[in-house]
This record gives structure tokens, C-alpha cells and sequence, in this order.
């Protein structure tokens, strides 16, 4: 991990050898920014029992408002990987140097992730392994290789190769006890294989993990479609027809999930294939908008907050989601650090629970936006 702030003699070197054009988008860096705000609300109930329904996720099939974060998120690590990359290789960097980049970045999220579910206990015995950072850290490895060594056409069989395979292996394998194609918690094939090879592992003990390892390999599909989608954007395409590719890949990507959804059901927790061309529908749609409000229309102070998340994004990530945990396992007289926080200033001046939570959720995002404005302010960019 390093740390750059702007005017040093390494941020001016940067500044100097990376031709400004290609660096990056405003619209990514809001959009990826209204992401990450958006994760830190979700994450970060303040009373589970008492959650508006966007801002859980769906029990098992269907979709809710979060459960379109994640894949927004992996669907924006393909696309800002077509910029790092293009701009990494225009300054003279080897295919061999950016994967050996893309190996060290890959171990510090992935590391970073089991922290935070190791920390404060450290029993690697019963300790979460799959997870938000370790997926991003895998997905953005193999993506990295594809990109690296293969065209655009090799990229896209293999993109159809992981949609239509994960459909037969989750549709047509058997699972003992269940058969094939029982798409229930206990009955599919990605928890089964979970349960067999990481047993004490699991989000849920000895059951599933809604990022374990069978479920990555359509993930990797999500984070192809966001490279097509950053290589469209950095093509020298105008604006217009820029945006009518866009909403033209969304249509046929909501499309495309609805109807796979009549056989496939649409399922965060499965990461199924029709969830992945759904939510890079609405990603491209939802980018596409963004692209359209600040580089093209050049309106771009409302989308300011946002950028401040969006250039610091897993420092942001990170720091909220250890602050989360560490309020959980650390107690005072047997209770929680959270619960008296909670209790004791956010029940009391809400009488409604439900609001009381979101002002709690609201909040959080608060604290981590002022976090991320020092940053901006001071322009220190932390960067796996």
C-alpha cells in the first residue's frame, strides 16, 4: 500500500509522464464514489431488527436496491481497469510490470479482508475466509490476466464461457442428498462445495457464504462486462454515440437477466448469471447517466461529495469497516461499544426504531465522508 499526495516529486513525475486524456473519468470516479457511500450505509444498520427494506438484501431470489452495490462495484473495477492499465502502458510499463502489480494489489486486499474478519480473536480455525475484499482481490487477478494476455474476442467466450457454464454446473450437477438444479440455500452445488472444503469458513457456520468460491466465477463475468465497457469509453468515439452504447448495452443487459431470470432466478447470494447481466445493465445505465450529467453536460458540483469517496476508495472501505467491527467486539461493562452508543443517543432521539436506525446508517457515511474530505483536502490518495 502507498500513499501519494499531489505536489510531491513523485505525484509531479506521475502527473508529468500520464498523458491527462486518458488518466480517468470524473463520471467514474463519482460513480464509483456514490458506490462505496452506498456500501458504507448498507453495512451499517444500527438495528438489524428495524432496517427499511432497500437498504437489506433480498432473502434469496429477486433483487433490492442493495443488492445492485457489490456487482456496481466489481462492474467498476473492470472498467477503471482499462484507464490504469492504458495509462500505465502508455508511460512505458511492461506486461510483466502490471502483473506483478496486479499480484501485489490482489495480496493486500485480499489480506486486508481476512483481517477484518479475523480481527480482534485472530482463531484461524473458525475465521471467515471468503469475503467482499477477497472476492474483489481474485476477480480483479484473473480479470487482470485476461486482460493482459488475451484479445477482446477471447475475453468474450470467456465471458459467455462462465455465464452459460456456471448456469450447467449450478442447473445440471448433482448435488448428494438434494439432486441437481435445487437452488435452495442447502441445496446447491456452490454451498455444497463450500461446505466440503472451507466447513468452519462460512458467512453462515457450516452452511454457505454468499462470496465463496464456486460463485466467483460468474463474478469474474461481471468485472469482463465493466472492461468492455471501460474500453468502449476510452475509444475515440464521440459522446453521443459514447452514450447510445451505453444504454443500448443496458437494455440488452436487463433485458438478457429478465428473461434468463424465467429459468436462472436472479440471486445475489448465487451471484447467478441472469444477476449478472441484470446489474451490469443497470450499472451501464446508471454510469451512462453520470457520464452523460458530468462530462457531457459538465455539470458537476453535485456530483463533488462523491468524487471525495470515490478517489479513495478502499482506504474509505476499509477504515469504515474495521470502525464497524471494531464497535461490535469491543465492549465496556459487557456491552457492545455500538449498543451504547446507539442506545443511549440514537433510540432516545428518534422514537420511530426505523429511523433511528438510518439516522445511525446516515451517519456512518457522515463520519467516513468527513474521513475522506481530509484526505481530498490534504490530496492524499492511498493506493493498493
Amino acid at each position: 500500500m502507498s500513499t501519494t499526495v499531489v505536489g510531491s516529486p513523485k505525484a509531479e513525475a506521475r502527473k508529468v509522464s500520464l498523458p491527462a486524456a486518458i488518466a480517468r473519468l470524473t463520471s467514474l470516479d463519482v460513480f464509483r464514489g456514490i458506490t462505496i457511500a452506498a456500501m458504507i450505509l448498507v453495512n451499517n444498520s444500527g438495528d438489524g431488527r428495524h432496517t427499511y427494506w432497500p437498504l437489506e438484501h433480498a432473502a434469496w431470489n429477486g433483487w433490492t436496491p442493495t443488492d445492485l452495490i457489490f456487482p456496481f462495484f466489481l462492474f467498476i473495477v473492470g472498467m477503471s481497469m482499462v484507464f490504469s492499465f492504458g495509462g500505465r502502458t502508455a508511460r512505458g510499463d511492461s506486461r510483466r510490470t502490471l502483473l506483478l502489480h496486479a499480484l501485489r494489489r490482489s495480496a493486500i486486499i485480499f489480506a486486508l479482508g481476512i483481517f477484518l474478519y479475523a480481527y480482534p480473536r485472530f482463531d484461524w480455525h473458525t475465521a471467515r475466509i471468503p469475503g467482499v475484499l477477497q472476492r474483489i482481490a481474485v476477480v480483479y487477478l484473473l480479470t487482470s490476466l485476461l486482460v493482459l494476455y488475451t484479445g477482446r474476442v477471447t475475453r468474450a467466450i470467456v465471458t459467455a464461457v462462465l455465464l452459460i457454464g456456471y448456469w450447467l454446473l449450478l442447473t445440471r450437477v448433482p448435488v448428494p442428498s438434494f439432486g441437481a438444479g435445487v437452488l435452495t440455500m442447502d441445496g446447491n452445488l456452490a454451498g455444497y462445495l463450500d461446505r466440503r472444503l472451507i466447513y468452519n469458513h462460512l458467512w453462515i457456520a457450516h452452511r454457505f457464504d454468499p462470496e465463496g468460491m464456486l460463485s466467483t466465477i460468474p463474478a469474474i463475468a461481471t468485472c469482463l462486462l465493466g472492461v468492455f465497457t471501460g474500453e468502449w469509453m476510452r475509444s475515440a468515439r464521440d459522446s453521443t454515440r459514447k452514450m447510445a452504447g451505453l444504454f443500448a448495452g443496458s437494455a440488452a443487459g436487463l433485458i438478457a437477466g429478465e428473461i434468463w431470470n424465467l429459468w436462472f432466478p436472479i440471486n445475489k447470494m448465487l451471484w447467478t448469471s441472469s444477476y449478472v447481466l441484470f446489474t451490469a445493465g443497470l450499472a451501464m445505465f446508471l454510469f451512462g447517466v453520470c457520464y452523460w450529467a458530468i462530462d457531457v453536460r459538465g455539470w458537476r458540483r453535485w456530483g463533488v461529495p462523491f468524487l471525495i469517496f470515490g478517489v479513495n476508495p478502499l482506504a474509505i472501505y476499509f477504515l469504515a469497516s474495521f470502525v464497524e467491527k471494531a464497535l461490535y467486539v469491543h465492549t465496556v461493562g459487557g456491552e457492545s461499544l455500538k449498543n451504547i452508543i446507539y442506545e443511549r443517543f440514537f433510540q432516545p432521539t428518534f422514537s420511530d426504531p426505523y429511523l433511528a436506525s438510518l439516522a445511525w446508517s446516515v451517519s456512518f457515511v457522515l463520519v467516513f465522508f468527513v474521513v475522506a474530505w481530509l484526505f481530498y483536502r490534504k490530496q492524499v490518495y492511498i493506493r493498493v
